[in-house]
């Protein structure tokens, strides 16, 4: 059973914030460490993890950078911050690993924890990768579970991560045996405005229709009379959502709008669209976005039997302060919810949820 210690800190200088988390951490057993620091500290990112190896002993980290870090209760945003977690695993449940920038990466990289077959991974990713979709699904493949949670780099400098040393290009983490026992949930932060529609004709990103109308008239139905004479005000609110092929709780991925033809009657999302595909449309807000944080958090508290011993949470850059507001609302709702446990994260770039990337949403893993 893994014991877990945790411990964020901010400081203009990286070394008064490394020393604060250091001391709050204390002393005691551990076998891998979770490192995440914001961009700011890009440029310190080897020493930081140098010296947390150092004096903790531990000698296996993971990690990456993020435009905001967070921990429990606690989000750091726009401002030099590290936020680390200690755990004690058993010998050989779990296995460091990097180096996956290409298909053929991911079959020749290593996941097994000692004997144990990979049942399950948390993966660092960089978002400058064109591949990274096709390799995120190809290595969900390479575990029994077929899950992954994990986010891409956010970074205005070096996209790095960390795999025991400080890595860039790929997908980096950390594979679990099935002797490490974990609960991981995902909250959209949107609510579906309308039904499913069907493509009926599309070219590339661009919907031209939608069953067999006009793909902008049926938009402009399902948003509703006062957004449809002012489109200007659906920027930031209205997404499009498509379902996930067999999923069996409603699951879908939200893409952003990215272009309006009013004279053609077309949109066009930020996704390749195939015909015969579906398509809906959803609404973000602060809302919509507590409901559904509310009920992914009851989702996880109601299969847990005691509090859990440590968490990992990933939220996209477009939610924390812009969406739940300023004072770590977002962390806080967790907290309150499930109770003071040993969690840290960063704000990403795109989340990874089961085989797949997300957008705007919040990937939370326990450790139970």
């Amino acid at each position: 059973m893994a014991e877990f210690r945790y411990a964020h800190a901010n400081a203009t200088d990286w070394r008064e914030a490394a020393s604060s988390c250091l001391a709050q951490l204390g002393q005691g057993p551990a076998s891998l460490g979770f490192l995440y620091a914001t961009d700011l500290l890009a440029d310190h990112l080897a020493d930081i993890l140098a010296l947390f190896k150092s004096k903790t002993g531990v000698r296996h980290w993971v990690g990456t950078l993020g435009l905001g870090v967070c921990a429990s209760g606690r989000e750091y945003l726009e401002e030099p911050a590290i936020a680390v977690m200690l755990g004690d695993f058993e010998p050989d449940t779990f296995r460091v690993f990097s180096g996956v920038t290409a298909a053929a990466d991911v079959d020749n990289v290593a996941l097994k924890c000692g004997e144990a077959a990979p049942n399950f991974a948390i993966v660092h990713a960089d978002p400058h990768n064109p591949n990274v979709a096709e390799l995120v699904s190809r290595l969900a493949g390479k575990v029994e579970s077929g899950f992954l949670v994990g986010g891409l780099t956010s970074s205005r400098r070096r996209n790095l991560q960390i795999a025991d040393g400080v890595v860039e290009g790929g997908l980096s983490g950390v594979s679990f045996s099935d002797g490490v026992t974990v609960a991981t949930r995902l909250t959209q932060g949107c609510s579906p405005i309308g039904p499913k529609h069907v493509v009926t004709a599309c070219q590339h990103n661009v919907i031209i229709s939608l069953d067999g109308r006009a793909a902008l008239e049926v938009f402009k139905e399902d948003i509703g009379e006062a957004l449809a004479r002012d489109l200007n005000r659906i920027g930031g609110h209205i997404f499009a959502g498509l379902p996930i092929t067999g999923s069996d709780t409603g699951d879908y991925l939200v893409r952003n709008l990215v272009g309006i033809d009013p004279a053609n009657q077309l949109i066009a999302i930020g996704e390749l669209l195939q015909q015969g595909s579906s398509v809906m449309f959803c609404r973000r807000d602060t809302k919509t976005a507590h409901e559904d944080m509310t009920r992914m958090l009851e989702s996880i508290r109601k299969g847990l039997y005691s509090q859990p011993r440590g968490g990992i949470y990933y939220s996209c850059l477009g939610r924390g302060a812009s969406l739940f507001g300023p004072n770590s609302e977002e962390l806080k709702m967790v907290r309150e919810s499930l109770g003071d446990f040993p969690l840290v994260g960063f704000f990403c770039n795109g989340e990874i949820s089961h085989n797949r990337l997300y957008g705007y949403t919040g990937v939370l893993t326990l450790f139970v």
